[in-house]
Protein backbone atom coordinates (compact mmCIF):
# COMPACT_ATOMS: atom_id res chain seq x y z
CA UNK A 1 0.00 0.00 0.00
CA UNK A 2 1.43 3.38 -1.05
CA UNK A 3 1.76 5.98 1.71
CA UNK A 4 1.04 9.53 0.55
CA UNK A 5 2.55 12.79 1.75
CA UNK A 6 5.87 11.35 2.88
CA UNK A 7 9.11 13.16 2.14
CA UNK A 8 11.72 11.21 0.21
CA UNK A 9 15.23 12.53 -0.38
CA UNK A 10 17.29 11.12 -3.22
CA UNK A 11 21.09 11.25 -3.36
CA UNK A 12 22.65 10.17 -6.66
CA UNK A 13 25.19 11.75 -8.99
CA UNK A 14 23.25 10.38 -11.98
CA UNK A 15 20.71 13.00 -13.05
CA UNK A 16 18.60 10.53 -15.05
CA UNK A 17 18.12 8.26 -12.02
CA UNK A 18 17.11 11.23 -9.87
CA UNK A 19 14.60 12.41 -12.49
CA UNK A 20 12.96 9.01 -12.96
CA UNK A 21 12.60 8.47 -9.21
CA UNK A 22 11.23 11.99 -8.67
CA UNK A 23 8.51 11.51 -11.30
CA UNK A 24 7.48 8.11 -9.96
CA UNK A 25 7.35 9.33 -6.35
CA UNK A 26 5.31 12.38 -7.33
CA UNK A 27 2.79 10.13 -9.11
CA UNK A 28 2.52 8.18 -5.86
CA UNK A 29 1.72 11.47 -4.06
CA UNK A 30 5.02 11.53 -2.24
CA UNK A 31 7.28 14.57 -1.83
CA UNK A 32 10.71 13.93 -3.40
CA UNK A 33 13.80 16.14 -3.16
CA UNK A 34 17.07 15.39 -4.98
CA UNK A 35 20.76 15.98 -4.29
CA UNK A 36 23.67 15.23 -6.62
CA UNK A 37 26.10 14.67 -3.74
CA UNK A 38 26.14 13.40 -0.17
CA UNK A 39 27.71 16.67 1.00
CA UNK A 40 24.70 18.68 -0.20
CA UNK A 41 22.34 16.21 1.43
CA UNK A 42 24.14 16.48 4.78
CA UNK A 43 24.03 20.27 4.60
CA UNK A 44 20.26 20.15 4.03
CA UNK A 45 19.90 17.65 6.88
CA UNK A 46 20.92 20.40 9.32
CA UNK A 47 17.64 22.20 8.56
CA UNK A 48 15.16 19.40 7.82
CA UNK A 49 14.76 15.65 7.88
CA UNK A 50 13.13 13.31 5.31
CA UNK A 51 10.96 10.31 6.07
CA UNK A 52 13.06 8.11 3.77
CA UNK A 53 16.47 8.46 2.13
CA UNK A 54 17.33 6.78 -1.18
CA UNK A 55 21.05 6.92 -1.94
CA UNK A 56 23.51 5.52 -4.45
CA UNK A 57 26.59 3.68 -3.17
CA UNK A 58 29.28 4.78 -5.60
CA UNK A 59 29.47 8.57 -5.65
CA UNK A 60 32.41 11.01 -5.75
CA UNK A 61 33.78 12.51 -2.52
CA UNK A 62 31.40 10.80 -0.05
CA UNK A 63 30.17 7.32 -0.97
CA UNK A 64 26.83 5.89 0.03
CA UNK A 65 28.47 3.56 2.55
CA UNK A 66 30.35 6.48 4.13
CA UNK A 67 27.05 8.33 4.27
CA UNK A 68 25.50 5.38 6.11
CA UNK A 69 28.29 5.56 8.71
CA UNK A 70 27.61 9.26 9.25
CA UNK A 71 23.86 8.72 9.54
CA UNK A 72 24.39 5.92 12.07
CA UNK A 73 25.48 8.65 14.50
CA UNK A 74 23.33 11.58 13.35
CA UNK A 75 20.04 9.90 12.36
CA UNK A 76 20.12 6.23 13.41
CA UNK A 77 16.36 5.82 12.91
CA UNK A 78 16.26 7.21 9.36
CA UNK A 79 15.28 4.42 6.91
CA UNK A 80 17.86 4.30 4.11
CA UNK A 81 17.47 2.48 0.79
CA UNK A 82 20.81 1.88 -0.92
CA UNK A 83 21.00 1.75 -4.74
CA UNK A 84 23.90 0.59 -6.86
CA UNK A 85 24.60 -0.40 -10.44
CA UNK A 86 27.40 -2.62 -9.12
CA UNK A 87 25.30 -5.26 -7.38
CA UNK A 88 27.71 -7.68 -5.81
CA UNK A 89 27.82 -9.61 -2.57
CA UNK A 90 30.34 -7.32 -0.89
CA UNK A 91 28.26 -4.22 -1.61
CA UNK A 92 25.07 -5.84 -0.37
CA UNK A 93 26.69 -7.10 2.83
CA UNK A 94 28.33 -3.73 3.47
CA UNK A 95 25.01 -1.94 2.97
CA UNK A 96 23.15 -4.14 5.43
CA UNK A 97 25.96 -3.99 7.96
CA UNK A 98 25.84 -0.21 7.65
CA UNK A 99 22.18 -0.25 8.70
CA UNK A 100 20.42 0.05 5.34
CA UNK A 101 16.70 -0.66 5.32
CA UNK A 102 17.01 -2.40 1.95
CA UNK A 103 19.45 -2.93 -0.89
CA UNK A 104 18.21 -2.04 -4.40
CA UNK A 105 20.35 -3.13 -7.36
CA UNK A 106 20.13 -1.15 -10.59
CA UNK A 107 18.37 -1.39 -12.96
CA UNK A 108 15.24 -1.72 -10.82
CA UNK A 109 11.54 -1.87 -11.50
CA UNK A 110 10.20 1.60 -10.71
CA UNK A 111 6.96 0.28 -9.20
CA UNK A 112 8.91 -1.99 -6.88
CA UNK A 113 11.14 0.94 -5.89
CA UNK A 114 8.11 3.08 -5.01
CA UNK A 115 6.58 0.22 -3.01
CA UNK A 116 9.88 -0.21 -1.19
CA UNK A 117 9.95 3.48 -0.30
CA UNK A 118 6.40 3.16 1.01
CA UNK A 119 7.39 0.25 3.26
CA UNK A 120 10.48 2.09 4.44
CA UNK A 121 8.32 5.04 5.44
CA UNK A 122 6.51 2.77 7.87
CA UNK A 123 9.75 1.68 9.52
CA UNK A 124 9.25 3.98 12.50
CA UNK A 125 5.48 3.98 12.96
CA UNK A 126 4.54 5.02 16.53
CA UNK A 127 2.25 2.00 16.91
CA UNK A 128 5.13 -0.46 16.64
CA UNK A 129 5.65 -2.96 19.43
CA UNK A 130 9.04 -1.86 20.74
CA UNK A 131 11.84 -3.83 22.28
CA UNK A 132 12.84 -3.30 25.86
CA UNK A 133 15.99 -4.60 27.48
CA UNK A 134 15.47 -8.12 28.72
CA UNK A 135 17.30 -9.82 31.52
CA UNK A 136 17.80 -13.50 30.73
CA UNK A 137 15.07 -15.63 32.24
CA UNK A 138 14.86 -19.37 32.50
CA UNK A 139 11.14 -19.33 31.70
CA UNK A 140 8.90 -16.49 30.51
CA UNK A 141 5.17 -16.59 31.11
CA UNK A 142 2.22 -14.69 32.54
CA UNK A 143 -0.52 -16.98 31.23
CA UNK A 144 -2.55 -18.94 33.83
CA UNK A 145 -1.31 -22.23 32.37
CA UNK A 146 2.30 -21.15 32.95
CA UNK A 147 1.50 -19.98 36.46
CA UNK A 148 0.53 -23.57 37.23
CA UNK A 149 3.97 -24.67 36.02
CA UNK A 150 5.63 -22.04 38.22
CA UNK A 151 3.62 -23.15 41.22
CA UNK A 152 4.63 -26.77 40.67
CA UNK A 153 8.30 -25.78 40.49
CA UNK A 154 7.88 -23.81 43.69
CA UNK A 155 6.25 -26.68 45.48
CA UNK A 156 9.11 -28.98 44.50
CA UNK A 157 11.88 -26.50 45.33
CA UNK A 158 12.83 -28.14 48.64
CA UNK A 159 12.72 -31.70 47.39
CA UNK A 160 14.60 -34.03 45.04
CA UNK A 161 11.55 -35.94 43.89
CA UNK A 162 11.44 -37.64 40.51
CA UNK A 163 9.39 -35.59 38.04
CA UNK A 164 7.76 -36.43 34.72
CA UNK A 165 7.36 -33.44 32.39
CA UNK A 166 4.84 -33.83 29.57
CA UNK A 167 3.89 -31.58 26.69
CA UNK A 168 4.09 -31.21 22.93
CA UNK A 169 7.44 -31.01 21.18
CA UNK A 170 9.02 -27.58 21.36
CA UNK A 171 7.16 -26.36 24.45
CA UNK A 172 10.29 -25.92 26.55
CA UNK A 173 10.34 -29.03 28.69
CA UNK A 174 14.11 -28.83 29.19
CA UNK A 175 13.74 -25.26 30.47
CA UNK A 176 11.30 -26.53 33.08
CA UNK A 177 13.72 -29.31 34.03
CA UNK A 178 16.56 -26.80 34.43
CA UNK A 179 14.33 -24.58 36.57
CA UNK A 180 13.50 -27.57 38.76
CA UNK A 181 17.21 -28.26 39.21
CA UNK A 182 18.20 -24.63 39.78
CA UNK A 183 15.51 -24.27 42.45
CA UNK A 184 16.34 -27.52 44.22
CA UNK A 185 18.82 -28.54 46.96
CA UNK A 186 20.99 -29.96 44.15
CA UNK A 187 21.43 -26.60 42.38
CA UNK A 188 25.18 -26.41 43.16
CA UNK A 189 25.80 -29.76 41.44
CA UNK A 190 25.66 -30.89 37.82
CA UNK A 191 22.63 -30.74 35.54
CA UNK A 192 23.11 -33.33 32.78
CA UNK A 193 20.67 -33.47 29.86
CA UNK A 194 20.27 -36.32 27.38
CA UNK A 195 17.78 -36.69 24.54
CA UNK A 196 17.29 -40.44 24.45
CA UNK A 197 15.66 -40.38 21.00
CA UNK A 198 18.70 -38.68 19.45
CA UNK A 199 21.03 -41.60 20.20
CA UNK A 200 20.97 -44.99 18.51
CA UNK A 201 19.51 -47.70 20.76
CA UNK A 202 22.69 -49.77 20.69
CA UNK A 203 24.72 -46.76 21.93
CA UNK A 204 22.28 -45.42 24.49
CA UNK A 205 23.19 -47.98 27.17
CA UNK A 206 26.85 -46.93 27.08
CA UNK A 207 25.78 -43.27 27.01
CA UNK A 208 23.74 -43.71 30.18
CA UNK A 209 25.87 -46.10 32.20
CA UNK A 210 29.33 -45.82 30.66
CA UNK A 211 31.52 -48.76 29.68
CA UNK A 212 34.76 -50.46 30.61
CA UNK A 213 37.76 -50.69 28.33
CA UNK A 214 37.32 -53.58 25.89
CA UNK A 215 33.60 -53.93 26.57
CA UNK A 216 32.95 -53.92 22.81
CA UNK A 217 34.74 -53.19 19.56
CA UNK A 218 36.05 -49.64 19.68
CA UNK A 219 35.90 -49.33 23.47
CA UNK A 220 39.61 -48.56 23.83
CA UNK A 221 39.23 -46.85 27.19
CA UNK A 222 36.84 -46.59 30.14
CA UNK A 223 33.97 -44.15 29.63
CA UNK A 224 31.97 -42.47 32.38
CA UNK A 225 28.25 -42.42 31.61
CA UNK A 226 25.64 -39.73 32.20
CA UNK A 227 24.49 -41.20 35.51
CA UNK A 228 27.97 -40.89 37.00
CA UNK A 229 28.39 -37.41 35.50
CA UNK A 230 25.17 -36.35 37.25
CA UNK A 231 26.08 -37.86 40.63
CA UNK A 232 24.84 -35.49 43.34
CA UNK A 233 22.90 -33.51 40.76
CA UNK A 234 20.13 -33.98 38.22
CA UNK A 235 19.85 -36.15 35.10
CA UNK A 236 17.28 -34.99 32.57
CA UNK A 237 16.12 -37.73 30.19
CA UNK A 238 14.18 -36.21 27.30
CA UNK A 239 11.81 -38.25 25.12
CA UNK A 240 11.85 -41.12 27.59
CA UNK A 241 8.96 -42.78 25.75
CA UNK A 242 11.31 -43.81 22.93
CA UNK A 243 13.56 -45.91 25.20
CA UNK A 244 13.85 -49.61 24.35
CA UNK A 245 12.28 -52.22 26.73
CA UNK A 246 15.73 -53.56 27.74
CA UNK A 247 16.96 -50.12 28.76
CA UNK A 248 13.67 -49.44 30.55
CA UNK A 249 14.47 -52.42 32.77
CA UNK A 250 17.97 -51.15 33.55
CA UNK A 251 16.66 -47.65 34.26
CA UNK A 252 14.04 -49.05 36.62
CA UNK A 253 16.77 -50.76 38.66
CA UNK A 254 18.77 -47.56 38.96
CA UNK A 255 15.73 -45.65 40.14
CA UNK A 256 14.91 -48.36 42.68
CA UNK A 257 18.40 -49.15 43.98
CA UNK A 258 20.56 -46.16 42.99
CA UNK A 259 23.20 -48.48 41.53
CA UNK A 260 24.21 -50.02 38.21
CA UNK A 261 27.06 -51.69 36.29
CA UNK A 262 28.98 -50.08 33.48
CA UNK A 263 28.72 -51.95 30.17
CA UNK A 264 31.26 -54.76 30.38
CA UNK A 265 31.87 -54.08 34.08
CA UNK A 266 31.39 -56.15 37.20
CA UNK A 267 31.78 -53.47 39.85
CA UNK A 268 28.61 -51.92 41.26
CA UNK A 269 28.49 -48.15 40.79
CA UNK A 270 26.42 -46.31 43.39
CA UNK A 271 25.03 -42.88 42.55
CA UNK A 272 22.80 -40.22 44.07
CA UNK A 273 20.96 -38.79 41.07
CA UNK A 274 17.63 -37.04 40.75
CA UNK A 275 15.96 -38.11 37.50
CA UNK A 276 13.66 -35.77 35.63
CA UNK A 277 12.09 -37.34 32.55
CA UNK A 278 10.14 -35.74 29.72
CA UNK A 279 8.03 -36.93 26.81
CA UNK A 280 5.58 -35.65 24.23
CA UNK A 281 3.87 -39.05 24.21
CA UNK A 282 0.97 -40.29 26.30
CA UNK A 283 2.91 -42.78 28.45
CA UNK A 284 -0.29 -44.22 29.93
CA UNK A 285 -1.36 -45.25 26.43
CA UNK A 286 2.14 -46.61 25.74
CA UNK A 287 1.76 -48.75 28.88
CA UNK A 288 -1.61 -50.06 27.66
CA UNK A 289 -0.05 -50.87 24.28
CA UNK A 290 2.83 -52.71 25.93
CA UNK A 291 5.50 -50.30 24.66
CA UNK A 292 6.40 -48.94 28.10
CA UNK A 293 6.83 -50.70 31.44
CA UNK A 294 4.03 -49.92 33.86
CA UNK A 295 6.31 -50.09 36.92
CA UNK A 296 8.78 -47.66 35.32
CA UNK A 297 5.91 -45.31 34.45
CA UNK A 298 4.83 -45.19 38.09
CA UNK A 299 8.44 -44.65 39.21
CA UNK A 300 8.78 -41.65 36.88
CA UNK A 301 5.30 -40.28 37.44
CA UNK A 302 5.80 -39.37 41.10
CA UNK A 303 5.10 -35.72 40.20
CA UNK A 304 3.90 -34.60 36.80
CA UNK A 305 4.17 -31.16 35.23
CA UNK A 306 2.27 -30.47 32.02
CA UNK A 307 3.88 -27.75 29.89
CA UNK A 308 1.17 -25.99 27.85
CA UNK A 309 1.47 -25.48 24.09
CA UNK A 310 2.08 -21.93 22.94
CA UNK A 311 -1.46 -21.60 21.55
CA UNK A 312 -2.75 -22.15 25.12
CA UNK A 313 -0.70 -19.22 26.44
CA UNK A 314 -1.26 -16.50 23.84
CA UNK A 315 -0.77 -13.83 26.52
CA UNK A 316 2.93 -14.73 26.52
CA UNK A 317 3.58 -14.69 22.77
CA UNK A 318 4.60 -11.04 22.43
CA UNK A 319 6.80 -11.07 25.53
CA UNK A 320 8.50 -14.24 24.29
CA UNK A 321 8.90 -12.68 20.85
CA UNK A 322 10.52 -9.55 22.25
CA UNK A 323 12.90 -11.65 24.31
CA UNK A 324 13.94 -13.97 21.49
CA UNK A 325 14.27 -11.13 18.96
CA UNK A 326 16.58 -9.38 21.40
CA UNK A 327 18.49 -12.59 22.04
CA UNK A 328 18.84 -13.32 18.32
CA UNK A 329 20.12 -9.81 17.64
CA UNK A 330 22.73 -10.16 20.36
CA UNK A 331 23.85 -13.58 19.12
CA UNK A 332 24.07 -12.45 15.50
CA UNK A 333 25.54 -9.01 16.29
CA UNK A 334 22.64 -7.27 14.58
CA UNK A 335 20.27 -4.45 15.52
CA UNK A 336 17.28 -5.67 17.60
CA UNK A 337 14.00 -5.63 15.68
CA UNK A 338 10.41 -5.14 16.74
CA UNK A 339 6.97 -6.16 15.50
CA UNK A 340 4.53 -3.64 14.10
CA UNK A 341 1.04 -3.83 15.57
CA UNK A 342 -0.25 -5.72 12.52
CA UNK A 343 2.56 -8.27 12.66
CA UNK A 344 2.11 -8.65 16.41
CA UNK A 345 -1.57 -9.50 15.93
CA UNK A 346 -0.62 -12.17 13.38
CA UNK A 347 1.83 -13.66 15.88
CA UNK A 348 -0.84 -13.78 18.60
CA UNK A 349 -3.46 -15.37 16.31
CA UNK A 350 -1.14 -18.03 14.86
CA UNK A 351 -1.40 -21.51 16.44
CA UNK A 352 2.38 -22.25 16.54
CA UNK A 353 2.31 -26.01 15.88
CA UNK A 354 6.06 -26.07 16.61
CA UNK A 355 5.50 -24.14 19.85
CA UNK A 356 8.28 -22.07 21.42
CA UNK A 357 10.97 -23.81 19.33
CA UNK A 358 9.20 -22.59 16.17
CA UNK A 359 8.98 -19.07 17.61
CA UNK A 360 12.69 -19.03 18.49
CA UNK A 361 13.68 -20.17 15.00
CA UNK A 362 11.39 -17.62 13.35
CA UNK A 363 12.81 -14.80 15.49
CA UNK A 364 16.32 -15.72 14.36
CA UNK A 365 15.18 -15.89 10.74
CA UNK A 366 13.38 -12.54 10.83
CA UNK A 367 16.30 -10.86 12.58
CA UNK A 368 18.32 -11.62 9.45
CA UNK A 369 15.72 -11.28 6.69
CA UNK A 370 13.39 -8.45 7.74
CA UNK A 371 14.35 -5.09 6.28
CA UNK A 372 14.76 -2.20 8.70
CA UNK A 373 14.24 -2.26 12.44
CA UNK A 374 10.63 -3.36 12.28
CA UNK A 375 9.04 -6.62 11.26
CA UNK A 376 5.89 -6.02 9.24
CA UNK A 377 3.24 -8.40 7.92
CA UNK A 378 5.09 -8.22 4.60
CA UNK A 379 8.14 -9.88 6.23
CA UNK A 380 6.24 -12.85 7.68
CA UNK A 381 6.19 -16.27 5.96
CA UNK A 382 2.94 -17.40 4.34
CA UNK A 383 2.17 -20.01 7.01
CA UNK A 384 1.73 -17.15 9.47
CA UNK A 385 -0.49 -15.21 7.07
CA UNK A 386 2.28 -12.85 5.96
CA UNK A 387 2.45 -11.24 2.52
CA UNK A 388 6.13 -11.76 1.78
CA UNK A 389 5.44 -14.46 -0.80
CA UNK A 390 2.63 -12.78 -2.66
CA UNK A 391 -0.58 -10.81 -2.31
CA UNK A 392 -2.48 -10.82 0.95
CA UNK A 393 -5.33 -12.65 -0.76
CA UNK A 394 -3.19 -15.57 -1.84
CA UNK A 395 -1.42 -15.80 1.49
CA UNK A 396 -4.72 -15.82 3.38
CA UNK A 397 -5.90 -19.12 1.93
CA UNK A 398 -2.45 -20.72 1.99
CA UNK A 399 -1.97 -19.80 5.65
CA UNK A 400 -5.39 -21.27 6.40
CA UNK A 401 -4.39 -24.42 4.55
CA UNK A 402 -1.14 -24.55 6.53
CA UNK A 403 -3.05 -24.32 9.82
CA UNK A 404 -5.45 -27.05 8.69
CA UNK A 405 -2.56 -29.34 7.73
CA UNK A 406 -0.76 -28.69 11.03
CA UNK A 407 -3.93 -29.52 12.93
CA UNK A 408 -4.42 -32.76 11.01
CA UNK A 409 -0.82 -33.81 11.57
CA UNK A 410 -1.10 -33.03 15.28
CA UNK A 411 -3.88 -35.62 15.58
CA UNK A 412 -1.60 -38.34 14.14
CA UNK A 413 -4.24 -39.17 11.56
CA UNK A 414 -3.47 -42.11 9.28
CA UNK A 415 -5.21 -40.80 6.14
CA UNK A 416 -2.72 -39.05 3.80
CA UNK A 417 -3.14 -35.26 3.72
CA UNK A 418 -3.39 -34.97 -0.06
CA UNK A 419 -5.98 -37.74 -0.22
CA UNK A 420 -8.21 -35.68 2.08
CA UNK A 421 -7.38 -32.19 0.81
CA UNK A 422 -7.40 -32.65 -2.98
CA UNK A 423 -11.15 -33.37 -3.42
CA UNK A 424 -12.08 -30.37 -1.26
CA UNK A 425 -9.63 -28.17 -3.16
CA UNK A 426 -10.95 -29.25 -6.56
CA UNK A 427 -14.58 -29.00 -5.43
CA UNK A 428 -14.07 -25.41 -4.29
CA UNK A 429 -12.43 -24.31 -7.54
CA UNK A 430 -14.99 -26.12 -9.71
CA UNK A 431 -17.91 -24.49 -7.89
CA UNK A 432 -16.31 -21.06 -8.30
CA UNK A 433 -15.69 -21.61 -12.02
CA UNK A 434 -19.20 -22.95 -12.63
CA UNK A 435 -20.74 -19.97 -10.85
CA UNK A 436 -18.58 -17.58 -12.88
CA UNK A 437 -19.55 -19.26 -16.16
CA UNK A 438 -23.24 -19.53 -15.15
CA UNK A 439 -23.05 -23.29 -15.51
CA UNK A 440 -21.44 -23.36 -18.96
CA UNK A 441 -19.06 -26.30 -18.79
CA UNK A 442 -16.81 -25.33 -21.69
CA UNK A 443 -16.24 -21.85 -20.30
CA UNK A 444 -15.71 -23.19 -16.75
CA UNK A 445 -13.19 -25.73 -18.06
CA UNK A 446 -11.19 -22.93 -19.70
CA UNK A 447 -11.20 -20.96 -16.44
CA UNK A 448 -9.82 -24.01 -14.66
CA UNK A 449 -7.26 -24.80 -17.34
CA UNK A 450 -8.90 -28.15 -18.15
CA UNK A 451 -10.58 -29.67 -21.18
CA UNK A 452 -14.37 -30.05 -21.16
CA UNK A 453 -14.12 -33.85 -20.82
CA UNK A 454 -11.85 -33.52 -17.78
CA UNK A 455 -14.33 -31.18 -16.10
CA UNK A 456 -17.22 -33.53 -16.89
CA UNK A 457 -15.31 -36.45 -15.35
CA UNK A 458 -14.45 -34.41 -12.25
CA UNK A 459 -18.09 -33.33 -11.82
CA UNK A 460 -19.10 -36.98 -11.83
CA UNK A 461 -16.33 -38.02 -9.42
CA UNK A 462 -17.21 -35.29 -6.94
CA UNK A 463 -20.95 -35.90 -7.12
CA UNK A 464 -21.79 -32.67 -8.97
CA UNK A 465 -23.25 -34.39 -12.06
CA UNK A 466 -26.87 -34.01 -10.94
CA UNK A 467 -26.41 -30.41 -9.86
CA UNK A 468 -25.09 -29.26 -13.24
CA UNK A 469 -26.97 -31.73 -15.43
CA UNK A 470 -28.24 -30.17 -18.62
CA UNK A 471 -26.21 -26.99 -18.24
CA UNK A 472 -25.17 -25.30 -21.47
CA UNK A 473 -21.86 -25.45 -23.25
Amino acid sequence: MITTGITVWIVDDDESVRWVLEQALKQAHMLPRSFDSAAKFLAALDKARPDVLVTDIRMPEISGLELLETLADREPDLPVIVMTAHSDLDSAVAAYKGGAFEYLPKPFDIDEAVELVSRASQARVPSAIGLTPNKPKSIIGQAPAMQEVFRAIGRLSKTSMTVLITGESGTGKELVARALHENSPRAANAFVALNTSAIAAELLESELFGHEKGAFTGADQRRIGRFEQADGGTLFLDEIGDMSPALQTRLLRVLAENEFFRVGGQQTIKVDVRVIAATHQELARAVEAGRFREDLFHRLNVMRIEVPPLRARREDILELTRFYLSQAAEELSLVPKALTTEAAQIFVNYDWPGNVRELVNLCRRLTVTAAGREITAYDLPPELGGTASGSSGSSEWTSGLARWAAGKLATDQRKPLLEEARPAFERTLIEAAMRRSHGKRLQAAKLLGWGRNTLTRKLKELGFDDRYEGEGL
